[in-house]
């Protein structure tokens, strides 16, 4: 049977689809006007007919495929697995750029066209294309005549390319089930898709010995990786031990900094490295080891919170207020008091900082979605963050993240709820979040729990009345509703209707007991975790004062008078190690505040029994290097503390602290210039905030 390129992708989209697609939205997929696809739709119905399926088509509403599951799967495996004689343009330079990168020497444009069934006029018609796309990444191609095509540029950038092509073309739930359960099938069969050419950039069976590598490992870093991050390792260990392999190797060079060698991630990146040189028998360099630790670090899933004695994290919490103090600004929305948004930006910024200065690529599935909805709010936080972040290149797939945590922000409801729901989401970076808040707003009795697709595992999905998942599930995992992360006013419906056929024959009154069970089975965690956040809130506020510090004195020798007065009264054991510690923070970057007279000092450490934030007025100012490289002038230290094995709830009352700071300009006036008792009342208020937030009696 002979199917034509459009007519592929026409049924591709249809067949992935679980509800109707309007004819337009095919149109932009395929770049082709609405007439052309009503025009090869015809040659699709006659497709379908011969697996038994049929094409309904509701005015207005769109199109879909009807038949049973097994005609559609037979259908799908015939798409997926033929041989193609005809691609569309862009999965012919998708095929031509993975063979220029799979390849080590020069190819024939002769060879690239006889393999596409096409004129070398069109390769070359197609490498002005690639050439384009190539160029932003530091690479370039080589034309001679009798010569072919190469693809030169450093190796680094290359294997950024050939992760861009994976995680561009291909679906996150694809890729995640073909290193889960299918390789063996799939790697047996003759596939000739555009797909099936970015994964013969790597060896099927090596994904299996990688990621169980990364498993055995990812359990010792300290916090969660996102699952789009983590497919972008796997895909990333693959290319390099290929590459690696093949002789190509990473050389270390000034790019990599040398605080990189210190990091945890380091110390499980040289794991990765012997795990790897077992595996696959290869000798992998330092250089390669580095290039791990930058995925590590870019990787990062923050739990919500955070946490403001890491590394630049007060710096990025700056950052973070400016972006929210613009952003309101131009909305017209009040952000400065929103606990959530500013924890999420920093959960978020962290690492997207890290990957902008490293010039490592994010994908985003939803962008163009995104972009559509948001129009408005996602030029707005464009501008907002070329002001914020001036030195970096801030590309569309991160603003889009940002986009939905200010989109989260502007959905979130108030009211309670009364049934229990699960979210599936498989991108762990802003995705759930703006999904639950939207089905908070739109069904506030719907209360959801957010868990990523690898996470899904280990849920017991009896225990929610309802699973709403944005990637398909496996069929042994039980019912669920299929929806888009921004979710349609039908997908909304399509929900109530579930949770309604789901309860159809229970009373009301059990659904009542479930919750009031639910209530008293976590009735004590509940106020086990009030009482952690009164006793952090005392003494936080029962420490707080305000010193003068007279005479002429360095900001080393302030800081250690303000340590010797907290070690007198216990909060402190050793002023000296603490001040060390602050020192060598310090030297991370600079912790004066941009255009105040104010510096926020701060470190975690061992020598501190409770969590305290005091303040030093200096009789003489002191200039002191501020977080965005300039230069203040210090009449006021902002001194914040934490013992090393901390409370979360000490850290997020720490963290709304620091928050504050620099909320407006009567924040800010208020920490230079207030008394004691008005600064303690401005104290009482934020931890109020946060308590009623958090609905703490």
């Amino acid at each position: 049977m002979y199917i034509t390129a459009r007519e592929r992708k026409i049924l591709e989209v249809i067949l992935l689809s679980e509800e109707e697609t309007t004819v337009s939205s095919i149109a932009k997929i395929l770049n082709v006007s609405s007439r052309t696809v009503h025009r090869d739709l015809k040659g699709v119905e006659e497709i379908l007919k011969s697996y038994d399926l049929s094409l309904s088509k509701q005015s207005g509403v769109g199109i879909l495929v009807k038949g049973s599951r097994e005609n559609k799967e037979k259908l799908k495996l015939f798409l997926f697995s033929a041989s193609h004689t005809e691609y569309t343009p862009d999965e012919r330079q998708t095929i031509i750029l993975s063979s220029l990168l799979e390849s080590l020497e020069p190819v024939k444009l002769a060879v690239l066209a006889n393999d596409l069934n096409v004129t070398i006029a069109t390769v070359s018609n197609d490498l002005n294309k690639i050439e384009e796309k190539i160029e932003p990444f530091g690479l370039s191609l080589i034309r001679k005549r009798g010569y072919g095509v190469e693809l030169f540029g450093l190796e680094t950038a290359k294997r950024k390319v050939m992760s861009s092509l994976i995680l561009d073309h291909l679906d996150e739930f694809e890729f995640i089930s073909f290193i889960r359960e299918n390789i063996q099938k799939r790697s047996t069969m003759d596939m000739d898709t555009a797909t099936d050419r970015l994964l013969g950039l790597v060896d099927k069976k090596k994904l299996i010995i990688i990621e169980s590598i990364i498993d055995d490992v990812k359990k010792e870093l300290p916090y969660p990786i996102a699952d789009s991050a983590y497919i972008g390792l796997v895909v990333h260990l693959a290319l390099a031990t290929e590459r690696i392999q093949q002789g190509v190797e990473l050389v270390l060079d000034d790019r990599f900094p040398d605080q990189l060698l210190t990091t945890k991630e380091y110390k499980i990146a040289e794991k990765i490295v012997s795990g790897l040189e077992t595996a696959f028998q290869i000798s992998v360099s330092q250089g390669e080891a580095s290039y791990i630790t930058m995925h590590l670090l870019g990787a990062k899933l923050r739990n919500e919170q955070g946490d403001i004695f890491e590394e630049t994290a007060v710096q990025v919490g700056y950052s973070a207020q400016k972006l929210i103090q613009y952003v309101g600004k131009r909305m017209g929305y009040h952000f400065e008091n929103n606990i959530d948004l500013y924890q999420g930006l920093i959960a978020h910024l962290r690492p997207a900082i890290y990957r902008m200065k490293q010039h490592m690529k994010i994908s985003n599935p939803l962008l163009k979605r995104i972009m559509e909805d948001y129009q408005e709010l996602f030029g707005i936080i464009q501008d907002g963050v070329e002001i914020v972040f001036p030195d970096f290149f801030v590309p569309k797939e991160e603003i889009g993240f940002l986009v939905m945590h200010f989109a989260s922000a502007m959905l979130k409801g108030e009211e309670n709820k009364e049934v229990k729901g699960l979210v599936v989401c498989s991108s762990g970076i802003g995705t759930s979040k703006i999904l639950a808040t939207k089905i908070q707003k739109e069904l506030p009795w719907l209360k959801t729990k957010n868990v990523s697709l690898f996470d899904f595992e280990q849920i017991n999905p009896e225990e929610y009345s309802i699973i709403i998942s944005t990637v398909p599930l496996k069929d042994d995992q039980g019912p669920y509703v299929l929806v888009s992360p921004i979710l349609s006013q039908a997908e909304i419906e399509r929900i109530k209707q579930s949770v309604r056929v789901d309860h159809r024959d229970q009373p009301k009154k059990d659904i009542n007991l479930s919750i009031k069970n639910e209530a008293e089975k976590d009735f004590f965690s509940r106020i086990q975790r009030n009482h952690r956040f009164t006793s952090a809130a005392i003494d936080i506020l029962s420490g707080y004062f305000i010193q003068k510090l007279g005479g002429d004195c360095s900001i080393e020798s302030a800081l250690l008078a303000a340590c010797e007065t907290l070690q007198e009264q216990g909060i402190i054991n050793d002023a000296v190690k603490v001040v060390k510690h602050i020192v060598e923070r310090e030297a991370l970057g600079g912790l004066g505040i941009p255009e105040t007279t104010l510096s926020l000092y701060h470190t975690r450490s061992t020598e501190v029994t409770k969590p305290s934030f005091t303040m030093y007025e200096l009789e003489k100012p002191v200039n002191v290097s501020a977080m965005d490289g300039s230069e203040i002038s210090n009449k006021r230290i902002l001194l914040m503390l934490s013992p090393q094995e901390s409370t979360e709830e000490a850290l997020e009352i720490l963290s709304q602290i620091s928050a504050s700071i620099i909320r407006n300009d009567e924040s800010i006036h208020l920490y230079e210039n207030g008394e004691k008792d008005a600064l303690f009342d401005f104290l009482c208020n934020e931890i109020r905030d946060i308590f009623e937030a958090k609905d703490i009696h």
